[in-house]
């Protein structure tokens, strides 16, 4: 529907005066007496649906939807659309680098159909943070950052230059520098608003909530801060930066409510390990989550960050925690300006968005409600695949001893009676010999992400190697250990602290700022060692402090690994082994011999907080983020082109120019079935996006390798996957690269297909190439839950360029599911009870989906026909707009097109 662009709801609209400035705001409360039983997080999407109501973008039917909003709602059975605008995009340089170049392709496609191709631009503000994703090299030395740092910046050099380009040739987009620290706690500390404040035509100020989409999953750690916000799709990222609003399904909002305090031994860790599973058993997948009770008044800040941050991981779109004083009193601990937070706090208060926890009056509705006793809380690690499988330290022992020799499957090895007490040796720098067995932990990572947003749980591990240290207790030299944090203010705490020198004595030296070890950039493990692991057939361990710990993720070699405190981090690398139990084995023993257990050396609660209250100031902060759009010298002394338009290089192995838009027309392609297809891959299960799209290191022997060698690269300049997303050729030959993809077609485990019609087993890039050779469309057949994982926009492109048309599952992550749609992928869902192994299909078949002529229509029944086998099954276009991208050949196209309106 077309309307005139005047907002209906512009009589709504109230302002205040404050030191000689107009500041106004949408009165909310008085629109309708609903809105007080609103979930916080619905009154954000709420503001915004009335702010940027024009009835063409956003419609006033969306205003009443919104409001009608109520307990009984139930997303398997609602439809209600409505369309939000955030107030900000982030990106993350994994994301960004391809982000910016599809804008850059974007702009050729736009000028050679007869635009102006400087129409693609920004509109929606996007900050982008280079992550700098520093793999781990250099380790245990003074100067390892300065060395591991220096190495990244010649690896990527070419793709630093290309983002510089980007801040200057598009408007509305600021670039944090690499060096800096990693998106999420950059969002946190320094480019979070909690309230906007734009510019009117009139000189006054407009106030709304902030809110934000990111490209990566975890943005959501933002909800910590009381700021909405989830992670979309690169592609669906870019839409939103080119104005579009996100079209959703108005979601189900889960109360859980928080009571009593955290015993003195528990952490923020281990609050959110069981946070995780119990929401990842309730099902709370594609809903809200909102934090209520009086036990939210007893967490900081960072303990609600950590909270939010591992949203993705127990399944939810947001894990939100309202605006409070304590939201207010960290906007000043971080060095926000007090005029800032008096004017934050007015708004909130008109609008009735800042919350007391202590006050039950306040509470909303909810769709379901369930409660967390804190004091229940124990300390906890999750493992050895999976996120949300937690295990209590007290019975970690026991639970790896059974994960060796249960089934292979996400708790378990399959090690064979025969093979349980194997171990081996090898030889070290020092020229001594070491034992490992099954359960050697030879990687102990405190990384960012999770964790290292929290002070009290790295000052606190700062404290637990202090009395470590003092007791005389030390960690073998081939455990790799490492420490790298969110950002520089760690390292400012740390040090006024006291504690880095025995976090260095432990072998914990700051090795870079960025993701490294949880998003696989571990960096190699010592030869000798890796053929004693492979040729042992040994279950070695890592212990991070990450968020994510999927098979093949961390490091080839370390096929168990946990996520835990960075306390217990340092715990299990003085144990050299996951398989001890802490409260009857010690830890070693101290100068005069006596044993020392973990116990002694575990700091309180209350000890941690006193050393925070003390150390972690504002000061800290304006120090660190003054200069952080300033950069490193290499970062200033980058030259790069000030044209509009990229010179693409030829030769260039990390950037290039996407096929996504060649022989694209004006006019809409022709809505046509898949005829004849094959089935590329047959999965199982939990397939991740890293299963699909790899972000570590490139295996000497792979199709990529293959491509860049004839290039003229050797293996030590192959650099990642993660590094080379601005190149679609590595990026295509790189999907479904995992060496631990279990594809039934294949004889083993790796990235292997079978080419049906000759019967010849290969790679699965190969495959795909030979199918287009012979025009044979491809599709998925594919397990529950397929796409979870980091929001990579590369898992729905590189299936695209290897011609996949179509995706069948069982069911779907939801951002992964929203990416296939943006690449123009068909996702299919099997019938409820339904499966590849329930249909009897082998993969082996010649499938042909059936698009009806009539127009399509959102989660209507579609036919699927496989060797005779005739089943139906949903179609996942969930909206209108879902189909509008479809037709168009995804969002990008659409985009385009628009442009050229």
């Amino acid at each position: 529907m077309s309307g005139s662009g005047a907002n209906p709801f512009a009589q709504f609209q109230e302002s205040f005066t404050q030191d000689g400035s107009v500041y106004k705001y949408f009165d909310l409360p008085s629109i309708d007496n609903k809105y007080d039983s609103l979930p916080f997080s619905i009154r954000v999407l709420l503001e915004s649906a009335v702010r940027n109501c024009d009835n063409f973008h956003v419609l006033e039917k969306d205003v009443q939807s919104i409001l009608g909003w109520t307990p009984s709602l139930r997303q398997e059975t609602s439809d209600v659309e409505v369309s939000f605008k955030p107030a900000r995009v982030i990106l993350q340089d994994f994301t960004g680098v391809p982000a910016v170049v599809d804008f850059a392709a974007m702009r050729d496609a736009v000028r050679e159909l007869g635009g102006n191709p400087e129409r693609i631009n920004p509109i929606c503000p996007a900050d982008l943070v280079i992550d700098h994703s520093v793999q781990v090299d250099f380790v245990r030395s003074s100067d390892a950052l300065t060395k591991n740092e220096s190495l990244e910046f010649q690896r990527n050099k070419e793709r630093f230059t290309f983002l510089k380009w980007g801040a200057r040739a598009f408007d509305n987009m600021l670039i944090v520098p690499p060096g800096s620290g990693i998106v999420h706690q950059v969002n946190l500390e320094y480019l979070a608003r909690v309230v906007f404040e734009t510019e009117a035509a009139d000189g006054s100020k407009i106030l709304y909530p902030d809110s934000v989409v990111g490209t990566d999953s975890h943005t959501t750690m933002i909800n910590g801060l009381g700021v909405l916000g989830w992670g979309v799709g690169g592609i669906e990222a870019e839409a939103v930066m080119l104005g579009q609003s996100i079209s959703m399904l108005l979601p189900e909002v889960i109360g859980y409510k928080l009571v009593g305090k955290l015993g003195p031994l528990a952490t923020s860790t281990d609050l959110v390990l069981t946070i995780t599973k119990h929401l990842r058993q309730l099902g709370v997948v594609g809903k809200f989550v909102e934090f209520y009770g009086p036990g939210v008044a007893e967490l900081s800040i960072a303990d609600r960050a950590t909270i939010s941050n591992m949203c993705p991981e127990y399944g939810a779109t947001v894990g939100y925690f309202p605006i409070d004083e304590n939201t207010l009193n960290y906007m000043r601990q971080t060095n926000r300006s007090e005029k800032k937070i008096d004017i934050i706090r007015q708004y909130l208060k008109a609008t009735r968005q800042l919350r007391d926890y202590s006050l039950e009056d306040q509470d909303p509705q909810y769709t379901e409600s369930v409660t967390l006793d804190l004091s229940t809380v124990v300390t906890s690690v999750s493992g050895p695949k999976r996120p949300h499988d937690r295990v209590s330290v007290s019975s970690m022992c026991e639970d790896f001893k059974s994960c060796l020799s249960s089934p292979v499957g996400f708790k378990g090895f399959a090690v064979p009676p025969s093979a349980l007490s194997a171990s081996g040796e090898f030889q070290w720098d020092d020229g001594k010999s070491y034992k490992i067995g099954h359960g050697s932990v030879v990687i102990a990572a405190i990384t960012s992400c999770t964790n290292t947003s929290n002070p009290s749980v790295m000052l606190g591990a700062g404290l637990l190697a202090k009395k470590a240290v003092e007791k005389g207790l030390n960690i073998m030299p081939y455990i790799k250990t490492s420490l790298s944090p969110g950002s520089g203010v760690v390292t400012y705490y740390l040090r006024e602290s006291g504690v880095i020198p025995y976090l260095e004595k432990l072998g914990f030296d700051i090795v870079g700022y960025g993701c490294m070890t949880c998003i696989g950039n571990s960096g190699p493990l010592d030869e000798n060692m890796v053929n004693t692991i492979e040729k042992n057939g040994l279950v070695c361990c890592g212990v991070l402090s990450g968020n994510r710990n999927f098979e093949g993720r961390i490091h080839p070699n370390t096929r168990a690994n946990y996520l835990a405190s960075p306390l217990l981090v340092i715990a299990y690398a003085i144990a050299g082994r996951v398989d001890i139990d802490f409260e009857k084995e010690p830890l070693g023993v101290d100068v005069n011999g006596k044993d020392v257990f973990l116990q002694d050396i575990w700091p309180t609660r209350s000890e941690i907080q006193d050393v925070e209250q003390k150390h972690v100031i504002p000061a800290m902060f304006q120090e660190v983020y003054s200069k952080i759009q300033l950069g490193s010298k290499d970062w200033q002394t980058l030259e790069v082109s000030d044209g509009k338009l990229y010179p693409w290089s030829g030769v260039s192995t990390y950037i290039k120019r996407p096929p996504f838009f060649d022989g694209m027309t004006r006019e809409l392609p022709s809505l046509r079935s898949i005829e004849k297809a094959r089935c590329l891959l047959l999965l199982g299960d939990s397939v991740t996006t890293d299963h699909i799209s790899p972000a570590g290191s490139i295996a000497r022997k792979s199709p990529a390798a293959r491509y860049l060698s004839e290039r003229g690269l050797t293996p030590r300049d192959f650099n990642s996957y993660g590094s080379r997303r601005g190149n679609d050729a590595v990026m295509a030959r790189g999907t479904f690269a995992n060496i631990r993809l279990v594809n039934r077609l294949a004889s083993k485990t790796g990235p292997n297909t079978l080419h049906v019609p000759s019967g010849e087993e290969m790679d699965i890039f190969d495959a795909a190439e030979r199918y287009a050779e012979e025009g044979t469309p491809l599709v998925l057949v594919v397990g529950k839950d397929y796409g979870s994982g980091s929001s990579r926009d590369w898992a729905a492109k590189g299936p695209f360029l290897l011609g996949i048309k179509a995706v069948i599952a069982e069911s779907y992550e939801r951002i992964h599911r929203s990416n296939l749609v943006g690449m123009g992928i068909i996702p299919l869902q099997f019938l409820p009870g339904q499966s590849a192994e329930s249909l009897n299909l082998s993969g082996r078949e010649v499938f042909n989906i059936a698009l009806p002529e009539e127009e399509l229509k959102p989660g209507q029944s579609i036919q699927v026909e496989a060797d005779g086998n005739v089943f139906e099954t949903t179609l996942r276009f969930d909206t209108e707009v879902d189909i509008t991208y479809y037709k168009n050949g995804g969002i990008l196209n659409y985009m385009i097109r628009k442009m050229l309106d």
